[in-house]
């Protein structure tokens, strides 16, 4: 057998010393834990793959462990070890989700044995579709955005992001810039579906003193202050075909000329661009330039939607628990059914979507374990509005993702177009701008100070 990482959970310090000891005789690398809360911290900092789990310890006995193990997404294998030897224990252990069950005193033969036939039944995948700092996921789709990170990340291309709103796009942008040769350089953002036309020329070319009303000095756009590393270009979908005239320029002849200016700049910038549109319809329809999307999908990154790596739920909840929480373990804090009903749930926001259920949940909760019940009505009662979203704008052309996303925030917000706006990464007048496209809009913008 090959080397393997393997945790023995046991409060008995005389039995976890002796069975690590004899593991290690056999190749294995051996990890310790003496309750239910360090194993999981162990297993969070470290994937192992296998767990020799006893079943009566202080605290969350091995059979509750297991279950919460389970009911997180955690696949590792458990080889259950019990002094007590009672088959209801096992039958019980064996039913939450563990693997193998034995009874101390454990022969070391057998104990060998039944590890290396666990370890024999555990997929080993390569050490390729590592997630990249800051991703979370181990679905096999997540696995295949790593990769393409891998093999991008190392070049000077161009590289086209696609996914729903709410996926993570600019986790891969920022991915793709940290794997880079242009990591120690500025990393530089900019929503171009959030800003009004005129503001996002001088966003992305900068302006000279005088060039328009209010431009009291020269100020510098974000291509040059991405000079030498990546720009990320958000929503590249919404810029109107006159700046994309002026992008295509900078892409292809690497200066710009700042708005009211005569003078060319030039700039040493990686474009990465994201987009929740299908940037081929767009082309059809003559909103989007072909030889721009050319020069911008010289690489292409898809994002698969939540719905589509449902098992990675569980991970996303922990890692936001654990930064709104920062006493206690993450997996504690949502009960087993609703961590179920989460899971069961189709997500047409997405990630930002799960986000805005549990900061709610957390609000409902006061401070203690969420419950089935401090969850949102529509997924506490299987609704699953979102299938019913999803299935109203599938045939309702490129603006249905953005429609979806817009009606999910505002179902996850209970109405309120603050938290909508601000869970949507947008103003609230941008928010009131696209809910009046769609027909949900009031007919007064909201108040300037918002």
């Amino acid at each position: 057998m090959s080397r393997s990482r393997l945790l023995i959970v046991d409060d008995d310090l005389t039995f976890r010393r002796t069975t690590a000891a004899l593991l290690r005789q056999d190749g294995h690398e051996v990890v310790e834990a003496s309750d239910a809360d360090e194993a999981v911290t162990r297993l969070r900092a470290t994937p192992m793959d296998l767990v020799l789990l006893d079943v009566r310890m202080p605290g969350l006995n091995g059979v509750r462990l297991v279950e919460a193990l389970r009911t997180w997404g955690d696949d590792v294998p458990v080889l259950m070890i019990s002094g007590f030897g009672d088959v209801e224990t096992a039958v019980e252990a064996l039913q939450v989700g563990a693997d193998d069950f034995l009874t101390k005193p454990v022969e070391p033969d057998v104990l060998s044995g039944r590890v290396d036939a666990l370890l024999a039944r555990r997929p080993r995948p390569g050490l390729d579709g590592l997630a990249p700092a800051g991703m979370i996921g181990r679905a096999a789709v997540m696995r295949e955005v790593y990769r393409a990170i891998e093999r991008v990340a190392p070049s000077d291309a161009t590289a086209l992001i696609i996914g729903e709103t709410g996926t993570g796009k600019e986790l891969v942008a920022r991915a793709l810039h940290a794997g880079s040769a242009r990591s120690g350089k500025p990393f530089v953002a900019v929503n171009c579906g959030a800003l009004a036309e005129g503001v996002l020329e001088s966003e992305l070319f900068g302006h000279v003193l005088g060039a328009f009303t209010g431009a009291v000095r020269d100020r510098k756009g974000v291509f040059e202050a991405a000079n030498g590393g990546t720009l990320f270009l958000d929503e590249i979908g919404e810029v109107s075909p006159g700046l994309q005239h002026r992008l295509l320029r900078v892409l292809q002849e690497r200066e710009l000329t700042p708005v009211g200016s005569v003078t060319t700049t030039k700039v040493d910038v990686r474009v990465v661009a994201a987009t929740h549109r299908d940037l081929k319809l767009e082309m059809e329809a003559g909103r989007f330039r072909e030889d721009l999307y050319y020069r911008l999908n010289v690489v292409r990154i898809p994002v698969p939607p939540l719905r589509e790596r449902a098992g990675d739920v569980a991970l996303l909840a922990e890692a936001y628990l654990a930064a709104r929480r920062p006493l206690g373990p993450a997996w504690a804090m949502t009960s087993p059914l609703a961590m179920r009903l989460l899971q069961s749930y189709r997500w047409p926001g997405n990630v930002r979507q799960l986000h805005a259920a549990l900061e709610s949940a957390l609000l409902q909760a006061g401070g203690g374990r969420i419950e089935a019940q401090h969850l949102p009505v529509e997924i506490r009662e299987g609704r699953n509005e979102g299938a019913e979203l999803e299935e109203r704008y599938r045939a309702a052309g490129p603006d249905a993702e953005e429609r979806t996303s817009i009606e999910a925030a505002l179902l996850a917000a209970d109405g309120s177009r603050t938290l909508a706006a601000d869970r949507l990464g947008m103003s609230r007048t941008t928010l009131w701008r696209k809910m009046r496209k769609y027909g949900r809009g009031e007919e007064e913008p909201p108040e300037p100070q918002d």
